[in-house]
């Protein structure tokens, strides 16, 4: 207990520490706000202009969770046809290797292009797609592949079809695997969303990358850090809730996760 209340508090206390010097270092060394403005002022636009962050935050939010949830299911079918097929597997790999390799940057203005202007919004689902579904593909597979070879005989020994040894041998030993790869997954989902936006450049995107950029065009610089914050809180936000599934279905049998 003495371990668990230390992880919470020493990390909010760190926090609120470096929130403090930061406010005093601005106004001792006289930093130009345009430079680096003090939290006081970062929480003061929340006030003037929380009503359009918020709205591009769940736009950015909303393409971020679509994005996680086709990665999570297109990597996991890919990964169960690569385990049930090796002759897949070794045609199709290296083509989600180069699709994983490719700078999301570099494939941004093609995919712009292929869909429109007007179909902006499609553009950055695609790219955060691509940004976030590699993990668990790659997850599940060392997942799926990763089963002990003695529980295998077994279920051969009792005659069990491959559906029912995919069923009750090879998704549950894999689940350790697959929920790292979800959860590292759904960070980088929310990273494709926000470098796609970017990508896009283009008052057709309504996300939190779109107002960075205005705001920093008009050097509206405590904007551009209210943004990054919401940005943040949305990131560990979504840490936080993949950690906590994690947990709920591991802790009874993993031993890692009882510890935790």
């Amino acid at each position: 207990m003495l371990m668990r209340g230390l992880r919470i508090i020493l990390p909010i206390a760190l926090f609120l520490g470096l929130i403090r010097f930061w406010e005093w270092s601005v106004v001792y060394w006289e930093i130009k706000s345009f430079i680096l403005p003090p939290p006081s002022a970062i929480l003061a636009v929340f006030a003037t202009d929380g009503a359009s962050l918020l709205g591009s935050a769940w736009t950015t939010l909303g393409t971020t969770l679509a994005a996680f949830a086709l990665a999570t299911l297109s990597g996991t079918a890919l990964a169960a046809l690569f385990a049930s097929s090796r002759i897949t597997e070794a045609a199709l790999s290296p083509y989600a290797v180069i699709l994983q390799v490719t700078p999301i940057i570099a494939i941004a203005p093609l995919i712009i292009v292929w869909v429109g202007l007007d179909n902006a919004w499609l553009a950055v689902l695609i790219l955060a797609w691509i940004t976030a579904f590699f993990p668990v593909l790659a997850s599940a597979t060392a997942g799926l592949k990763a089963v002990d070879p003695n529980l295998r005989d077994l279920f051969r020994l009792y005659r069990a079809d491959f559906r029912q040894t995919f069923i009750r041998l090879m998704v549950p030993s894999s689940l350790p695997y697959l929920l790292a790869g979800i959860k590292t997954a759904g960070g980088l989902a929310l990273v494709g969303a926000v470098v796609a936006e970017f990508a896009a450049a283009s008052g057709n995107t309504d996300g939190l990358a779109w107002r960075i950029l205005e705001a920093g065009n008009r050097l509206q610089i405590a904007k551009m850090f209210a943004a990054l914050l919401l940005l943040a809180l949305m990131g560990v936000a979504l840490y936080a809730i993949l950690s906590f599934v994690e947990w709920l279905l591991l802790h009874r049998w993993h031993g890692d996760r009882r510890r935790g």
